[in-house]
């Protein structure tokens, strides 16, 4: 299987400004944050960043930290939009910003695989604040989010008013992922396109608990039976984990064997303003039938 590299290039309200020394420096809208990255090996082009705040990590990689603020930042959010897609940017205790702004590229092809399908069914799986199922909605799919944090629902749906998308066909569901998709298959649905951007860890609505490396195989299996020769594409993504672009590649080609189409997996990244330096931020697979 060959690696493929998605990059995302800056936008108005977002870019890569800096990187290196375990660190990146970014702007998200008129305020510039700093937040760790253990990816950026490099020295930075610049020795010294103006940054509004910094997240400063705990102790140890699995969690923990606090924003350290030199400069007044909206602690209820500001406004920012990607293409037609409005949405709030928020410090949150998690280190990042409400959204991630790496998975662009993948809105776009996602946008690109559904071009001139009448009013596609999609689904998006640990939809988070909802920026990729706006970016569908906008599109003229049919979107169907799942999260199992009420909190991200309601922000997906405070997202859709803000971009004036609130009266497109969106299901908002709080449910555990695994759980929704088992009954979706037992339903005989079909979709023609299905995102999925699981967490290292999580628990659902009731106590459900989440754990990627032994509970991704069985999802996407599940997901693979909403799936026919008819749809459109599946893409995974996998953040945060010591887990290889390769291995995810081949259980998505081992589950997808029957179908057209084509299994590619690879690397997101980010592209550096400052010099054109890709950051690499998650590992990626995806299916897409373009026939």
């Amino acid at each position: 299987m060959t690696l493929v590299t998605m990059t995302g290039e800056a936008w108005g309200d977002y870019g890569l400004v800096d990187s290196g020394g375990g660190r990146k420096l970014e702007r998200y809208g008129g305020y510039r944050f700093v937040r760790p990255d253990p990816q950026a090996l490099w020295a930075p082009a610049d020795a010294e960043w103006a940054a509004d705040a910094e997240f400063v990590p705990g102790p140890d990689e699995d969690g923990g930290g606090r924003w350290r603020f030199d400069r007044p930042v909206p602690r209820d959010g500001w406004p920012l939009a990607w293409e037609d897609v409005r949405f709030t940017a928020q410090c949150t205790p998690f280190r990042h910003l409400g959204f991630f702004p790496d998975m662009a590229p993948v809105w776009s092809w996602m946008r690109e695989r559904v071009a001139g399908a009448e009013r596609p069914q999609l689904m998006n799986l640990f939809g988070y604040t909802g920026v990729g199922t706006l970016s569908m909605a906008a599109a003229g799919a049919e979107v169907v989010h799942v999260d199992a944090s009420k909190k991200s629902v309601d922000t997906a749906r405070s997202n859709a008013r803000l971009s004036g998308l609130d009266d497109r066909p969106v299901r908002w569901l709080v449910d555990d992922a695994g759980k929704f998709v088992a009954r979706e298959r037992r339903r005989g649905r079909r979709y023609d396109g299905i995102l999925l951007d699981p967490p290292k860890f999580g628990r659902g609505p009731t106590g459900e608990t989440w754990r990627l490396e032994q509970d991704l195989a069985p999802l996407l299996a599940d997901v693979r039976a909403l799936i026919d020769q008819q749809s459109r594409f599946c893409f995974l993504t996998v953040y945060a984990v010591r887990m290889s672009a390769l291995a995810i590649g081949e259980l998505m080609r081992q589950l997808f064997a029957d179908l057209p189409g084509r299994v590619e997996a690879g690397e997101l990244t980010v592209r550096e303003e400052a010099r054109g330096l890709l950051l690499p931020t998650a590992i990626f697979a995806r299916w897409s039938n373009d026939g």
